[in-house]
């Protein structure tokens, strides 16, 4: 269905939602004075309580361990890896909705648990996702502006773009613009928003790529298969190894707490400019871009090692990599102190659908090999792979080439979680953050023994 005018679309919105049930937003309602009673009694009772220390080691080096962040919908521990409304990447498997035949989680099923606390009946599940499909139409105008960026342009340049031209149909920036809103009524345009970008943004995606790889050559949705199915068909992969991969892909690094830049940027503003920011931050190489490291490591350590590498060549390329002052990509992580169960979900992956594929196997080689190797180097805390040792792995051995796609599909991903907290901290009514900074006189001034410095 293509849809001509903003008014179309806005008449095409209000069918959509006269005609569907929407459990979700059902659901939000009768949450949320909940959960804002309970937080107004945790801020009674425990609000002047000290949560954590900070070092000014801690201040200059990120913030790292500094916990200063309200952030409800997961959590990352160090033992246990990332949890997702307090169940852990096992239980999501286990407990949300799968495909026929499938092992995957689905999408759908984990907004709703993100949402809610709670995992989805079989009616809510199949009502989120008939939801996404009525409100995912790209519209014509939109179609023809990805179209009309330029291919030179990275795919998270035409992503960010993209997602910043959506915000001519955001329902918040309308009814704000008029007066017509107040404060505790934000949550519930947000999620409107929030639904109509998750439901958009693998059609965006898929766009991008079929644009800027594909000749422009668009492969129409197919309605009948789920929200990641569908982007596999979509971009153009349609076996159904592939739409399970993007599943359990599209699930795993759906959230990760608060603190990382994506989820940070996005709860602050509306979900159409606050998720534009939050992709120009995994855009860069300071988050996003591990998956793309790691593999082009592998394959250059194959170009120079050969084939049928050894246990013993894998270890002094190791050492030579760190030699040189470079890390080993796809190993160690900020907060986890062992292997990243977000890395054993597709390690389990590939052992059940990957047969006969050497960097695959080199992947697992290097599992056995690499963290004794790091353990022998004292300032290594974690010498464990996380997500990124594997992930973009997947993506090569499906036929996913072009590197510098990968981060498009973190994106969708990532969109999950954002938007879940998104619709929550305007349902709290969280602030923006304002923390203090500090320069090297003030830490002189309260530390050192000189204290003239200027």
């Amino acid at each position: 269905m293509q849809v001509n005018s903003r008014s179309a679309v806005q008449m095409f919105y209000r069918s959509v939602y006269n005609n569907t049930h929407g459990l979700l937003k059902k659901r939000m309602r009768e949450l949320v004075p909940v959960k804002q009673a309970l937080l107004r009694d945790v801020r009674k009772r425990y609000g002047a309580k000290e949560v954590c220390k900070v070092t000014v080691d801690q201040a200059i080096g990120g913030m790292r361990n500094v916990f200063g962040l309200f952030y409800d919908a997961s959590l990352l521990d160090a033992k246990t890896g990332i949890t997702m409304r307090d169940y852990n990447i096992p239980e999501l498997q286990e407990y949300l909705q799968k495909a026929e035949n499938g092992h995957e989680p689905l999408p759908e099923a984990l907004f709703w648990l993100l949402c809610t606390g709670d995992f989805p009946s079989e009616q809510e599940f199949a009502d989120v996702q008939q939801e996404w499909k009525q409100r995912g139409q790209l519209d014509s105008e939109t179609q023809k502006f990805i179209l009309s960026l330029p291919k030179a342009a990275h795919p998270m340049t035409m992503l960010s773009q993209t997602l910043l031209f959506l915000q001519k149909d955001s329902q918040f920036q309308q009814v704000y613009d008029q007066g017509k809103v107040s404060k505790p009524q934000y949550w519930e345009y947000f999620y409107e928003d929030a639904m109509d970008l998750l439901a958009k943004i693998p059609r965006v995606a898929a766009l991008i790529y079929r644009h800027k790889y594909k000749n422009g050559e668009i492969i129409s949705a197919d309605d009948n298969l789920d929200w990641a199915g569908n982007y596999a068909h979509m971009l153009g992969y349609n076996t159904f190894e592939v739409r399970e991969c993007l599943r359990g892909y599209l699930s795993i690094h759906a959230d990760h707490e608060g603190g990382n830049v994506s989820a940070h940027t996005t709860h602050l503003v509306d979900p159409y400019l606050s998720y534009s920011a939050g992709v120009n931050g995994l855009a860069g190489p300071l988050h996003g871009l591990a998956n793309q490291e790691v593999l082009k490591w592998l394959l250059e350590m194959r170009e120079e090692l050969g084939e049928n590498i050894s246990n013993e060549k894998i270890q002094d390329y190791v050492l030579t990599t760190i030699r040189e002052g470079k890390v080993i990509p796809g190993y160690g992580h900020a907060v986890l102190r062992y292997t990243d169960p977000r890395f054993i979900h597709q390690k389990d992956f590939a052992a059940r659908h990957i047969k006969d594929d050497p960097l695959v196997d080199l992947v697992r080689q290097c599992y056995h090999v690499i963290p004794p190797v790091l353990k022998t180097i004292g300032k290594i805390q974690n010498p464990w792979p996380n997500v990124d040792a594997h992930s973009g792995v997947l993506l090569y051995h499906y036929g996913m080439r072009e590197f510098q796609y990968y981060t498009v599909v973190f994106a969708v991903s990532r969109a999950l979680g954002c938007m879940a907290n998104l619709i929550w901290s305007r349902a709290f009514g969280l602030p923006i953050e304002r923390p203090g900074s500090i320069t090297m006189r003030w830490i002189e001034e309260k530390f050192g023994e000189n204290q003239n410095i200027k």
